[in-house]
């Protein structure tokens, strides 16, 4: 399911930040194939430390998330194949759930049918909303690009 996080305080957003400047600077000068990472906690001292052996792209991954976090935006996780219901994926994108349907229906979203039930995947929404605002720049550059001949011939 997801989980979405809430911003970072202003202390911890400090720590993502210096933390994520270490991640990133570590992973920049190493070809690892695995990284160690020891764990200190404060107490008492007593026993070892534990000795994490993790891959980078987890590294990469914790990283991003840190990144986020020093810039106190909320976060949310979604497995990679999650499918939203036609009023989720509304929601998402911020419109109505008629013209989700209607986006469908126009073959602009996919979906699968579930019964009469229509499911889209987090992963195709995501592409449809770079689509839709790749679009809208274009429109923005072609009236831009209107206006200034039509300024010029003035």
């Amino acid at each position: 399911m997801t989980q979405i996080l809430d911003p970072a305080s202003e202390m911890e957003a400090e720590m993502a930040g210096a933390a994520t400047a270490c991640l990133v600077a570590a992973l920049d000068h190493s070809k690892a194939k695995a990284i160690k990472v020891t764990i200190e906690v404060d107490g008492d001292g007593k026993g070892e430390a534990p000795v994490l052996l993790l891959p980078p792209r987890a590294l990469h991954f914790l990283a991003d998330v840190l990144r986020q976090m020093a810039k106190r935006e909320p976060m949310m996780l979604v497995p990679q194949k999650l499918e939203l219901t036609t009023q989720q994926a509304a929601a998402l994108l911020n419109v109505s759930r008629p013209f989700v349907i209607k986006e469908i229906e126009a073959g602009r979203l996919k979906c699968r049918l579930i019964n009469r039930h229509r499911r889209i995947e987090f992963e195709e929404l995501m592409r449809y909303k770079d689509e839709q605002k790749q679009r809208s720049a274009d429109a923005l550059k072609r009236l831009n690009d209107l206006s200034q001949e039509m300024g010029e011939e003035l």
